[in-house]
């Protein structure tokens, strides 16, 4: 018993459980988005958390019930999850640790994303749902999922160890924080364009681009193109930000950036297939994971007053 409360203490173990909560949690955003392509959302009923009024939907369920009860079911287990790295956290680190603040900030997250996904089932903003209260709460609702996520990979980074601490200039502590926050709108206006794409599926390219320009287009149309106009701005503070920071981290968000442009492409051409859109939400996951990091390392470094690139890191 001893030897398991150091190992424990020691938190050796826990960089690991906390970088499999976060794999956990984007599987969960990745089911998610199966959940709106496919129409799912209303797969368990005007009910939550129970689904059709029970427990487990074991008498027949539906498809559409068993893709939505499948992402309950997963992010019950991304919260156990999340549980058990926080009590970790708090055990293994000192009080006042940059960990605990984001174990933390992560529990706030995790109570205003369930809250959102309730109101989102309890309302009926969900399966063929075309209003526009539908298209603010996509914004607002993937909008914290971002964040939630950036506060799981605050965790697991902040537990790992601690390489020695850099001085960076004003500028790019600039860049870090324009790319963050430009990023959150891409996330946001994307979700939204995904919603448009599943709701209002055109036959070509030619049909879909004509559609933004409908004046009769219902919102959700209307806000397609917000998308691609955020993600040049986000594309552009991003690869500024990695030039300037010449690590490992920046050359690995310098080729996500160039995936994630050739994934979005893609999507445009082939119509936003399910498939397809769940592969550009993975990229943008992984792209969003790297940002937080190196983001992280630039915003919480020392200040410079004139420009220094960082060393390469081993």
């Amino acid at each position: 018993m001893q030897s398991v409360l150091r190992f424990l203490k020691q938190g050796r173990g826990l960089p690991t459980f906390a970088a499999a909560t976060v794999a956990v949690m984007v599987i969960v955003i990745l089911w998610g988005a199966v959940v709106r392509a496919t129409g799912s959302g209303a797969g368990c009923g005007a009910n939550w958390p129970l689904c059709n009024g029970v427990v487990f939907p074991l008498h027949h369920p539906r498809l559409a019930t068993v893709i939505e009860f499948t992402h309950r079911a997963t992010t019950g287990v991304c919260s156990t999850l999340y549980l058990i790295v926080l009590a970790w956290i708090f055990f293994a680190r000192p009080v006042g640790d940059r960990a605990r603040k984001a174990a933390v900030w992560s529990g706030l997250l995790i109570v205003t994303e369930a809250l959102l996904g309730r109101a989102l089932v309890l309302h009926g903003w969900v399966d063929r749902n075309v209003s526009d209260m539908r298209a603010v709460m996509q914004c607002i609702h993937f909008t914290n999922t971002l964040l939630l996520l950036a506060a799981f990979t605050l965790m697991w980074w902040w537990v790992r160890e601690r390489s020695e601490e850099q001085k960076v200039d004003s500028l790019t502590r600039t860049l870090a924080a324009a790319s963050v926050l430009t990023t959150i709108l891409v996330g946001a206006t994307g979700s939204v364009a995904a919603l448009a794409d599943t709701l209002f599926p055109a036959a070509s390219l030619r049909e879909a681009l004509a559609a933004d320009f409908l004046p009769t287009a219902p919102l959700l149309i209307h806000m397609r193109w917000l998308h691609p106009a955020s993600s040049v701005i986000a594309i552009l503070f991003a690869s500024w930000l990695a030039l300037r920071v010449r690590t490992l981290m920046s050359r690995r968000l310098l080729l996500l950036i160039a995936a994630q442009v050739a994934l979005g492409i893609l999507d445009v051409l082939l119509m936003a297939p399910t498939w397809m859109q769940v592969l550009h939400l993975l990229g943008a996951d992984l792209f969003w994971i790297n940002l937080v990091c190196l983001s992280a390392e630039v915003l919480t470094s020392r200040k410079q007053p004139y420009r220094v690139l960082i060393p390469e890191t081993v």
